[in-house]
Order: structure tokens, then sequence, then C-alpha cells
């Protein structure tokens, strides 16, 4: 059983967390104590059923306002397959948080409240998916119920969707209309919409697959240096990390960056199991067959699709701080268990939200999304959004307050 990791997101109101809601309450992926409480709760629907929002709203200033603040994660599964979901908040304000939940997402799925159509936020995320390189993005027409359930309103943004999709470059973009409060095309096909013959929400999350890039190798960063020097294990050296790709096999060639040096994979071990190989994912301890100066923060790599390593590049990013993107600023860039000092001397370009568009001779500040120049002090191992996205990414940290001021996704 595979793992989905999917993001919702939208403006205010549109209907986000209610989704959720009814997805994990008509899947009966809700505990007693929770369905309890929330029948309690005050919050109800005009109607006076139960606010299946609640069950995403975990903060009490998002219970007191009916607003989603922070990302919150739910997890539930079918017969079919496990989900990891991500709920983001709506607000302008928040947009760091979506950034967030959306950077370990292999799908997104845009609300569009049927009254409205496509707006301000939904331009936005539907530019940060683009950004974050998300495989998936799938719309869900929300409201269909307040609209009599009418096929004109989907069609019509359908279309206007589709224009701001291929001008963003989304090529892979799926529709279903749904009424997340009445439930409609969430886990059963809707009776009331018979004119849609796609599958349901629960349906098109449990069905979907991605396909993954191939021949792009594998990459360990090295999270740990085992060297007990013990009696028994005197002359153990491993190198702890988790896996990212595939095909990370006894015997193979590989390269050790930033420092160049190659050497072959000698033994893989897990929880005192010799291994063969190892999956996507797996954290495991590798054994080199030559004895190489290897720290925390280097990198194991596939000798036939070796990284990159450079000590300036482009990056696009994410400013998450009120206070402005200082040139003059010393900065950390951290890439997995790498942390470097870096300068960010040129900010190249703001991205307009609206038009996508660059905006040139602009600051970058607070939710802003633009592309820099990045010098470091060491070599990065990285590789581009496109080849090898879980190596592209990395946070920007100020060391004056040790607080993430930028998510940066290389160019």
């Amino acid at each position: 059983m595979n793992i989905l990791k999917f993001l919702t997101a939208g403006s205010v109101d549109d209907g986000k967390s209610t989704l959720i809601g009814r997805l994990l309450y008509d899947t009966n992926s809700i505990l007693d104590d929770q369905l309890e409480a929330i029948q309690k709760a005050n919050r109800k629907n005009d109607d006076g059923t139960i606010d299946l929002a609640i069950l995403t709203d975990g903060l009490k200033a998002e219970r007191e306002q009916g607003i989603t603040i922070d990302v919150a994660y739910k997890y539930f599964q079918t017969e079919k397959r496990k989900f990891i979901i991500a709920d983001a908040p709506g607000h302008i304000q928040y947009t760091r948080n979506m950034v967030t939940g959306a950077s370990n997402s292999d799908l997104i799925i845009i609300l569009v409240d049927a009254r409205k159509g496509v707006i301000e936020q939904t331009k936005r995320h539907s530019f940060i998916a683009k950004i974050l390189g998300i495989k998936k993005v799938l719309v869900c027409v929300n409201k269909m119920d307040m609209l009599d359930y009418e096929l004109a309103v989907f069609e019509n943004i359908k279309t206007d969707y589709l224009n701001l999709a291929n001008k963003l470059g989304l090529e892979d973009v799926d529709f279903i209309p749904v009424s997340a409060l009445k439930g409609d095309n969430i886990v059963q096909k809707s009776q009331r919409m018979p004119w849609y013959h796609g599958a349901s929400l629960l349906t098109y999350l449990e069905e979907i697959e991605f396909e993954e890039l191939t021949n792009k190798g594998w990459r360990f960063p090295v999270q740990w240096v085992v060297r007990p020097q013990s009696a028994d294990l005197h002359d153990y050296r491993g190198y702890a990390g988790r896996v990212l790709g595939e095909g990370l096999k006894v015997g193979e060639e590989v390269l050790v960056l930033p420092n160049g040096y190659k050497s072959t994979i000698k033994a893989i071990e897990f929880d005192n199991q010799q291994l063969n190989e190892a999956e996507n994912g797996s954290s495991v301890i590798i054994h080199l067959a030559d004895e190489i100066d290897i720290s925390r923060g280097d990198f194991i790599v596939s000798a036939n699709h070796p990284a990159k390593t450079e000590k300036s590049f482009e990056a696009n990013i994410s400013w998450f701080e009120n206070k402005e993107l200082d040139l003059s600023q010393i900065y950390l860039l951290q890439t997995h268990s790498k942390v470097s000092k870096i300068k960010i001397p040129e900010i190249l370009f703001k991205y307009d939200v609206h038009t996508q568009e660059p905006q040139y001779d602009q600051a970058i500040g607070l939710n802003d999304i633009g592309r820099v120049l990045i010098k470091s002090a060491d070599e990065i191992v990285y590789d581009q959004q496109q080849d090898f996205p879980e190596n592209a990414r990395a946070i920007i940290i100020d060391p004056r307050t040790n607080i993430t001021v930028a998510a940066a996704i290389i160019q």
C-alpha cells in the first residue's frame, strides 16, 4: 500500500477544511471521541448539521474565527492507499504556511468557489504549485449546491482555469465539481450532477498514479558517520542517511561530493540486516569499499548520475519574514544536513503573482516570491528542480535569530 501526500489550497472560505472533514467523516476515519467532541461543538452549519471544518481547525484562534491559520495534517487510509493531507491556509498573509505544506506534497487540490471563479489566491497557489514542481493539480469546483449544480458554471470555471494553467505551464490538471457541505462527489458519485461522468474525489485519490522521472539516479545525504570504535567494532565505519531516488545497490560505483572521490558500495545495513539494495525513502547505513574522509552534510551519489556542485547559483525563494531580504546580511543555507554561510548579493527579479511576470528593481518582503543569486562559502551539492526535485530544495536561516526566513528552490 503506497502513500499519497496531498495539499488542499484555495482562498478564504472556499471550503478546504470542510472538504477534508467531509472526506474523513464519510470514510469513517474519525475516532469516536473526536466525533463526540465536534457534535457537542457550538459551530453548526445553517441547516443545523455538524461543521466538519472543526476537524482540521486545531488552533483556538482558528476555531474562534472559523479560518485556517497554520497547516493542519490529517491521516487516514482506505483498503487501497494511505493518505497524508495538509490543509493550507487561504489568507494571503499565511502564504508561507502554504509553501511549507506544498513542499512535500505529490498532489495539490485547489478549491475554487463556484460563485467566485478563478481569483487572486487561485492564481497565487497555482503559481506556487508550478514553482515547487508539484506533480499533479486537481481543481475542485466547490459549493456547486449554491448554484443548483449547473453544468455551465463548472465549464466556465474550467475554461478560465485552463487558460491560467496554460500560461503557467501546468500540464497535468484535472477537474471535479463538488459540494463539500452536502457531500456531493466527495466519497460517492453525486446523483445531482448527472452530467459529470468522472470519478468521485476519493476514487480519484485512490487510483491516481504518478510517472516517476527515469534515469535520474539516487542521492544519499550523509546524516551521521557511524564510528563506534569499540573493541568488537574497532574498524566499523558506516554512513547513515535516507535514500532519495531509486537504484542504490551493493557493488555500484559511487561519487562522494563535494570532494569528488570515487568508491563502490560494499554493504547496505538496516536494523542489523544486510540488504542488496535500498528503496527510495529508506533510512539505512551504507559501507564503502574505500576509506574516504566523509562528514555529516556530504553526499554519496550515483557515479552514473552525479549531482551538481557550485558555490554560486540562482534560486527561486519564497520569503517568510516580516523584514525584507537584506542584501548585505550573511544568512545560512540548509540543504538536508548541510549548513553553509551564504550571501544573496542580487535580486534578479520578483514575480507578480497576478500576471506571473517578473518585476525588476523590487525588494523582496513577506510572502513575496522572487529569483535571486546565491553565493556560498561552501560547495553546495544540488540538482535542478526539473531533474531531481528532492535535491533542489533548501531553507534560508537568519543566524542572528535562528528563524527560517525563506524557502529556496534551486534553478
